[in-house]
C-alpha cells in the first residue's frame, strides 16, 4: 500500500534528477579549462515528469514495463551554450555555480517533500 505513494515516487525523481544535475555541473567545472569541452545540462525535471506522468497505461504489476514510477532524464549538450572562448570551451564558471545553487535547492525541495509526507503518514497511522 505504502509503495504506490505518487508523492513519494515524484520526490525520489527530484531527488534522483537533482543528483543527475549536480553531476552534469560538477563535471562542466571540472573541464572548464579542457580545450573543445561543450557544457553539458539535464533536461529541467518539470518537463520530464509531465511527459513521463502522462502515460495512459497504469502498470499493474511490478513486471509491467514502466512499473518502477521513476523519472529518468539524460545528460545533453546544453543547447544554448552561451559564448565559447578561444578554445572551443563553452563553460562559464559563474553559470555552473547558479545551477549548482540550484540543483542543491531541488534536492532541498525533495527531502522536504519526503519527510512531509513521512510525517503525515505516522499522524494518520498514530491516529488509526
Amino acid at each position: 500500500m505504502f509503495e504506490k505513494i505518487d508523492v513519494m515516487n515524484m520526490a525520489e525523481s527530484m531527488a534522483r534528477h537533482a543528483a543527475q544535475r549536480q553531476s552534469a555541473v560538477s563535471r562542466n567545472m571540472a573541464n572548464a579549462d579542457t580545450p573543445g569541452y561543450k557544457a553539458q545540462d539535464v533536461t529541467p525535471f518539470a518537463e520530464t515528469y509531465q511527459e513521463e506522468v502522462a502515460m495512459p497505461m497504469k502498470a499493474t504489476r511490478a513486471g509491467h514495463i514502466g512499473a518502477d514510477n521513476l523519472v529518468t532524464s539524460e545528460v545533453t549538450t546544453r543547447s544554448d551554450p552561451g559564448t565559447a572562448s578561444p578554445n572551443g570551451n563553452t563553460v562559464s564558471l559563474e553559470d555552473e555555480m547558479v545551477k549548482a545553487v540550484e540543483t542543491k535547492r531541488q534536492h532541498d525541495l525533495a527531502l522536504t517533500i519526503y519527510k512531509s509526507t513521512l510525517n503525515i503518514l505516522r499522524t494518520s497511522v498514530a491516529r488509526s
